[in-house]
């Protein structure tokens, strides 16, 4: 069982970029899926982005394609998230999530593992 510990958020302006870096241990993602995902005050929690650990596929979310980048370095057994051109409307707590079948969607429930959330505040 792995735990999954998130860092990297902050505070920083509209049009400025942030990197999330969500990390195991006790464990390695080897077959795992992983996923970022964001809940903002008053609103569900929302897929961001997600990779399958061992292979090529990569998910985004419309709404940050283009913008932010998931990607993964097999030796830190980190997966990453670079978040680019900013807007408020980013501004959330941010989760790293892990599926231990391989599962990449945007249901949150389908994720077995989370971490304890990192906050990103995009000012304007």
């Amino acid at each position: 069982q792995v735990q999954l510990v998130e860092s990297g958020g902050g505070l920083v302006q509209t049009g400025g970029s942030l990197r999330l870096s969500c990390t195991a241990s006790g464990g390695t993602f080897s077959t795992y899926s992983v996923a970022w995902f964001r809940q903002a005050p008053g609103k569900e929690r929302e897929f961001v982005a997600s990779l399958i650990w061992s292979g090529n596929t990569i998910n985004y979310a419309g709404h940050v394609k283009g913008r932010f980048t998931i990607s993964r370095d097999r030796a830190k057994n980190t997966v990453t998230l670079q978040m680019n051109v900013l807007q408020p409307e980013d501004t959330a707590v941010y989760y790293c999530a892990a599926d231990q079948q391989g599962y990449y969607g945007v249901i949150a429930r389908n994720y077995d593992y989370w971490g304890q959330g990192t906050q990103v505040t995009v000012s304007s």
